[in-house]
């Protein structure tokens, strides 16, 4: 597809795949219904160059993406609510001075299999620090294999990629960090003291899961490596586009009150506050973020059902080491995990942290 290009601040790049690039694609159609106002048939097709059966068309391909389009005889369309469209400039202005070196470029695309899939594509290409995010992700997956499933706009789907002088083993307590750094961007954008962290790999609130992380690493296990760093957040999502979401959710609309920050902005903070903590993981590991996420665990002290090695077992939750191991007292002794699947047993509010870092 042919792509747009803006040149952001300090010579990072941007690039945002045109909605215009194939006039009738549904991208070009949501872009114009966007701001969530009303508009004819007739007027679409008009700007897109298109048929109005061309136009329907279109509008039940967004409507099988999960959009609610309204359709009024005589009037025309509009979206239940307006959206805001992904795009590199506003996320990289949003990306603090200090951080646009290493966050590097930024490229949206409208469909993709998966952002982390595509930045791995990536990773022999060049040294170059690089994210990539995409308002449909037709294969994206969470931990373990798992799909990850998010309805058009109606969240984040983005990915980091960055390479670690030191070998795979240094990497142990990453996926804590990035949730540290989800959080710290959630905080910058106004959005403070509502969700906590699930180890090893979720943003949680009131026992339901607000975004998830996919660290996936390449390269040599003794270093260099590199890690790509997914992570998916939800926005707004309705109860339709959830019921096939295979555990409990929640979204930043219910959380807020539907005071949301913009998809630009919260992408922009993501990443700035990502790079930013990446850079102090490279030099001191988790162990500079260990008193910080303490502040955030969601699990500490919490009865939990553990899933390891074919094992599945009742313990207690102690929170995690300077490593980002998590520690489970089981019949009177410690125990040190590095990978399980843990679940917490009962009903119970998720700890919301209360340390912040600026």
């Amino acid at each position: 597809m042919e792509k747009l290009a803006s040149r952001p601040p300090d010579g990072d790049r941007a690039t945002t795949e045109s909605h215009g690039s194939a006039r009738h694609a549904p991208a070009a159609l949501l872009a114009l219904l966007a701001d969530g106002h009303e508009l004819s048939g007739s007027a679409i097709a008009t700007q897109l160059g298109i048929t109005r059966a061309a136009v329907w068309k279109q509008i039940e391909h967004l409507r099988a993406l999960g959009l609610t389009v309204h359709a009024a005889a005589g009037r025309g369309y509009r979206l239940d609510a307006r959206v805001e469209l992904l795009d590199a400039a506003r996320i990289l202005a949003a990306v603090s001075p200090e951080h646009h070196a290493r966050v590097g470029s930024v490229d949206v695309h409208w469909q993709i299999d998966s952002t982390n899939s595509e930045l791995a594509r990536r990773a022999t290409e060049s040294r170059e620090v690089r994210a990539c995010l995409a308002e449909i992700q037709t294969q994206g997956r969470g931990r373990r294999g798992r799909s990850w499933q998010m309805p058009l706009a109606g969240g984040i789907a983005l990915s980091f990629f960055r390479r670690f002088e030191s070998g795979m083993a240094s990497l142990s307590g990453l996926s804590l960090v990035a949730g540290i750094a989800v959080l710290r961007a959630l905080a910058d954008c106004g959005v403070q003291d509502v969700a906590g962290l699930k180890w090893p790999n979720d943003v949680v609130a009131n026992a339901h899961k607000l975004a998830g992380i996919l660290v996936e690493l390449g390269g040599d296990a003794l270093g260099p490596c590199h890690a790509i760093v997914g992570i998916g957040i939800n926005l707004r999502v309705n109860t339709t586009q959830g019921a096939s979401i295979d555990q409990p959710w929640t979204d930043l609309a219910k959380l807020t009150g539907d005071r949301i920050p913009g998809r630009n902005l919260l992408a922009g903070r993501i990443l700035s506050r990502l790079a930013g903590a990446l850079d102090l993981f490279a030099s001191a590991g988790f162990a500079a973020f260990e008193r910080e996420y303490a502040g955030y665990d969601a699990l500490a002290g919490r009865s939990i059902t553990v899933a390891s090695g074919g094992d599945r077992w009742i313990g207690t939750a102690r929170g995690v080491n300077s490593r980002g191991a998590l520690r489970v007292e089981r019949d009177g002794t410690e125990i040190e995990l590095d990978s399980a699947d843990v679940s917490v047993r009962g009903a119970v509010a998720d700890r919301v942290g209360k340390q912040r870092s600026g």
